[in-house]
């Protein structure tokens, strides 16, 4: 039987929304071991000047507990 666990991480990028999923996916598993998978909870974007500067994710990052 397998337990897992979801952890809520937040990632941004100047590039888009795609970009800000990847790299919270990535440093998450560098953290955590046995990632399985990850949506994204919510996204917003910064704007400056009328333009966006910024996106963000938040993600729910699901990874399983080792025995």
């Amino acid at each position: 039987m397998s337990i897992a666990r979801v952890t809520e991480v937040i990632s941004s990028s100047t590039k888009s929304f795609e970009d800000a999923i990847q790299q919270g996916v990535e440093r998450a598993s560098k953290t955590l071991k046995n990632v399985e998978g990850a949506w994204v909870q919510d996204q917003k974007c910064t704007v400056k000047d009328g333009k966006i500067s910024e996106y963000r994710v938040i993600l729910k990052v699901t990874f399983v507990l080792e025995d």
